[in-house]
């Protein structure tokens, strides 16, 4: 048995998983250091409004992703491998044609952000707080970019050191802002959103100076972008994450400054970061599914996958039976109900942990994206409707059971077609 295991963590996969593992929880850690932070300086009402206004930037800058990341994930290991002579206009024509289209999206909401506060968000933040909002959108999806190309090169020491040392910067400014008492909702947003992806950025260009260099001169190739895969892709994946977001933000529409909002925004930020520990997982074995040719290869796969994805959905266990004093003692008495939130969060996310499985099978090895945008659309159907009935009628603790019920929906559609496609594949 110690040999078995020995021999797991010695697979270049397992290597990988544990240090992206690592650098995701030392992020998860700095978040909710964060929290522990503001929830002591910030009123409930005001970290809903902070909650929101962030909850806004990180769903648009997953939108703003275009689909890229699959395409990434997809192409950028074997160009690098095979030294091919394109890598450079490849990253290059993704970069150019992301921010081209991220810059109409955000010009449109810096002119319509205020407008779409007063009648849906309802945070009655001041205008330069939400513009500030709209800037973050940008540096976040630049970051994103930069550290999905360094996974896909698999360099994810380098990805989570860049990013962990732009958290300690990020720290170091908030700690400094505290006496001065210039703890604000804008002032942690641009620490947030544009102070820390800028800190990445200078390390990551002193570092890779001559790989910038060379993305720079080289030319932009439309046909590089692949538009049929990776705008299919950005579909499927902004409906889900538009889905994660649309509890909190028809909580913020029905419970318009309530402190249940802070409540349940801080309870969503918890169970947010054992998700990036999924995310750690899935990005790991991204390159494993692309290559699977046969059915041997796929049940091998699933197996390396379902034990590895183990350890998240184990963690959504433990959370639900943490003893309500462990969360007093990190974010106080005052926010005494993100004890019971977060708890009735964690299950439903134990589906969404295996659900990773079949849609990595689906969109790496079967290659149909379109049944990953019919699974996150039924998915954002059933959260969006589910919620809006559901929480004038049992407030905080409705969302729980409607996400559950889309996870299960979404599973049960996604292990469907992952059969048929198995199905196809030859023995």
């Amino acid at each position: 048995m110690l040999e078995r295991i020995l021999n797991f963590t010695k697979r270049t996969t397992s290597r990988n998983i544990l240090i992206n593992t690592i650098g995701n929880y030392l992020n998860v850690f700095f978040v909710a250091f964060f929290a522990f932070l503001l929830v002591r300086i910030m009123q409930p009402s005001e970290y809903g409004v902070l909650s929101v206004l962030l909850g806004v930037s990180y769903v648009l800058a997953n939108i703003l992703d275009f689909g890229t990341t699959a395409s990434i994930y997809s192409y950028l290991p074997a160009m690098i491998e095979n030294k091919h002579k394109n890598l450079y206009i490849f990253l290059k024509t993704i970069f150019s044609y992301q921010t081209a289209f991220s810059t109409v999206i955000i010009t449109l909401l810096l002119i319509s952000f205020p407008y779409l506060d007063r009648v849906f968000f309802k945070t009655g933040a001041p205008s330069w707080e939400l513009y500030v909002t709209t800037f973050s959108v940008l540096f976040f999806v630049w970051q994103n970019y930069a550290i999905n190309a360094l996974n896909a090169a698999k360099q994810f020491f380098k990805a989570n050191l860049f990013l962990n040392l732009s958290n300690l910067a990020k720290t170091a400014v908030i700690v400094t802002l505290i006496p001065l008492k210039a703890v604000t909702v804008g002032s942690i947003i641009f620490v947030f959103g544009i102070l820390g992806p800028a800190i990445f950025f200078v390390l990551l260009i002193f570092d890779k100076k001559h790989v910038v260099l060379n993305i720079i001169k080289s030319p932009i190739v439309k046909s590089e972008f692949r538009f049929g895969y990776t705008i299919t892709f950005f579909i499927a994946s902004q409906f889900f994450n538009l889905a994660q977001r649309m509890d909190l933000f028809l909580l913020s529409y029905f419970l318009s400054k309530s402190p249940e909002v802070g409540y349940y925004g801080l309870a969503q930020k918890i169970i947010l970061t054992i998700m990036a520990s999924i995310g750690s997982i899935t990005q790991v074995l991204s390159p494993n599914f692309s290559k699977i040719k046969t059915k041997e290869e796929i049940v091998k796969e699933f197996k390396h996958g379902l034990l590895y994805l183990l350890i998240p959905a184990i963690l959504f266990v433990v959370l639900y039976f943490l003893p309500n004093w462990v969360f007093y003692l990190f974010f106080t008495e005052k926010f005494a109900k993100t004890a019971d939130i977060t708890k009735a969060l964690s299950l439903p996310f134990i589906i969404y942990a295996f659900l990773n499985l079949p849609f990595l099978f689906l969109l790496y090895t079967a290659k149909k994206p379109g049944i990953i945008l019919l699974g996150n659309l039924v998915f954002f159907a059933i959260v969006t409707i589910g919620c809006y009935y559901a929480i004038p009628k049992y407030g905080v603790f409705g969302p729980p059971y409607v996400i559950a019920v889309g996870f299960a929906v979404t599973l049960l559609i996604a292990l469907v077609f992952t059969y048929r496609e198995y199905k196809r594949i030859t023995a």
